[in-house]
């Protein structure tokens, strides 16, 4: 309808699925990234989780698209099944050949489990692999999981002969959380969560769309329109498309010839239901100002207090020794934890550590103890920090910060080096705090100076998930190198990767060519990481561990 007025050749925000408006977001191809990665994992699960409406669905389109040619793929998108119907709907999307019960007879599990094992190992002496989608999976009821967890155990001496990719809501999250599906969490090899556009991407969203949509004449949004649908939609996709289509329709009823903000807040009070804010400038009423009386109250009661109840984050107290990185002190703790002792050398552990003893508050908020983990962090590294917030603001090259927004116990065993995480509080608050080691019960953190040890059940219960630590840039470093690459980057690599594998060190690379390539695959695949020839941060960090440089590892005291 109002496609012509704006000069477009169709509507451009209708919310089919039609693939030519596919628009990748840096975050959509890092969520891609994991399921390709999860494929070549060697079996167990993959974990793609997101709000509704964020294009989980999108990815998984782009990954059936791109899945290896030797992959069979199975996929269920009704997940509101009993054991018996998901076994029977893996085993016909397998396409596998279920004997017919005998007459009278009640089928169990094993019915079809015997069957499917057998066309597993067909499959996998044939050179495939079988991978199982299963969408909407925060439907997945506790049995149906749990059988799940089971098919995993299918496995040869080598590699578990499925995988299994669980696709769904944040529930999903809060379920595999639960202590009574430890065993399924620990089989997840890869996760990630897919977070909302950023500003900037949705108005590259909306710019896509249009020009997909044939768009000729000038952008029909203006900057605040742009921004105010980023508000409203909370940069999701569907949302975005609700919105967008239902201003262009507001926009062109009135002979409008672009889309504004009010028109904007019109279509949004139509679209969500929601009560249009009044035209003309913002006037503060009675209500909002005491709500803001309330919430600036409770800024100062943050930054002032930074109150964790119940003396702290409920783990024990521990001797630096028993971590096996020493970490710098700073001027505060958490409740439960009072920092004692001078700081360790910027190396490895000190006999004489810090314990938890008394209670003790961060007077200086939230931003002033990620400062003192990013210095504590540099410092084992050899380098001093600045005092800033972030980490990237704190170190200077050759250091560089590695942010990975969803990882996993297993990620952080792979990285195997300490770094920053965001553990939540029992009020809910969160606080950054210095992972320092990692075994198979328990985590050992670092608070400003004080250490405390974690259950690895209740590490994993406040962990946010996001994990940021440094890694060394090589010579000459500027960007991940990829085919075609040359200069001193590119022969720090090629001398690692040979020192690697046991090769000798060439006098010069050269450049990234199709046979360099094919080693630093096969070194990806040796490692666990992306297979993907290009040489990156975890890349960079792999090697380096496997060529014997000295860098600050995550100790792992105990079994």
């Amino acid at each position: 309808m109002y496609a012509a007025h704006f000069g477009l050749s169709q509507d451009p925000f209708s919310i089919a699925p039609d693939p030519r408006y596919l628009y990748m977001s840096e975050r959509h191809r890092e969520a891609l990234a994991h399921l390709l990665y999860g494929v070549g994992g060697g079996g167990g699960f993959v974990l793609l989780s997101g709000e509704v409406g964020t294009g989980k669905t999108t990815v998984c389109r782009c990954f059936l698209e791109q899945i290896p040619a030797h992959c069979n793929v199975a996929y269920i998108f009704n997940p509101r099944l009993t054991v018996l119907e998901l076994l029977q709907s893996v085993c016909e999307e397998f396409h596998v050949d279920v004997p017919p019960a005998a007459a009278g007879a009640v089928r169990s599990p094993k019915d079809f489990i015997d069957p499917l094992n057998a066309f597993l190992l067909q499959a996998h002496a044939a050179g495939r692999s079988c991978v199982l989608i299963i969408d909407e999976a925060q439907n997945l009821s506790a049995d149906v999981l749990e059988q799940l967890r089971l098919l995993t155990n299918l496995e040869t001496n080598e590699r578990k002969l499925l995988q299994i990719i669980l696709i769904g809501q944040p529930e999903l999250r809060a379920v595999l959380a639960r202590p009574d599906m430890e065993q399924l969490a620990q089989r997840v090899i890869a996760r990630y969560h897919l977070q909302a556009l950023s500003p900037e991407e949705t108005a590259q969203y909306i710019a896509h769309r249009l020009a997909v949509g044939g768009l000729t004449g000038p952008m029909p949004f203006d900057a605040g329109a742009l921004k105010r649908i980023h508000q409203l939609t909370r940069g999701i996709p569907r949302r975005i498309n609700l919105l967008c289509g239902r201003a262009l329709l507001g926009a062109y009823a009135h002979g409008l010839g672009s889309v504004t903000r009010p028109v904007v807040d019109k279509a949004a009070a139509e679209v969500f239901e929601t009560e249009a804010p009044a035209a003309g400038p913002w006037r503060p009423t009675l209500a909002w100002m005491a709500a803001g009386g309330v919430a600036a109250l409770l800024v100062l009661v943050v930054l002032g207090i930074w109150a964790w109840p119940g003396g702290g984050m409920g783990g024990r107290g521990v001797a630096g020794a028993s971590s096996g990185v020493a970490l710098g002190s700073a001027s505060g703790a958490m409740p439960g934890i009072a920092a004692s002792g001078a700081a360790a050398p910027a190396s490895r552990a000190s006999a004489a550590g810090v314990v938890a003893s008394g209670p003790a508050a961060i007077g200086t908020g939230p931003a002033a103890g990620a400062a003192a983990d990013w210095a504590a962090l540099a410092r084992l590294w050899g380098a001093s920090a600045g005092a800033a917030p972030a980490c990237e603001a704190a170190v200077a090259p050759p250091l560089a910060c590695h942010r990975v927004d969803n990882a996993s116990l297993a990620v952080l065993r792979k990285l195997d080096r300490p770094g920053v995480v965001t553990l939540r509080g029992s009020d809910g608050t969160e606080r950054p705090a210095v992972l320092a080691s990692l075994s198979r019960r328990e985590a050992v953190v670092e608070v400003a100076g004080a250490r405390q040890a974690l259950g690895l059940k209740e590490f994993a219960r406040r962990w946010r998930g996001d994990f940021t630590t440094l890694w060394r840039m090589p010579p000459g470093y500027s960007g991940k190198l990829v085919e075609g690459a040359s200069g001193p980057a590119m022969d720090w690599m090629a001398a690692q990767l040979a020192a690697a594998q046991g090769a000798s060190a060439p006098a010069s690379a050269q450049a990234l060519d199709a046979g360099w390539k094919a080693r630093l695959v096969a070194f990806q695949r040796a490692q666990g990481v992306p297979a993907d020839g290009r040489a990156g941060p975890v890349t960079f960090m792999q090697l380096n561990r496997a060529s014997g440089v000295a860098e600050p590892r995550l100790a792992a005291q105990g079994s």
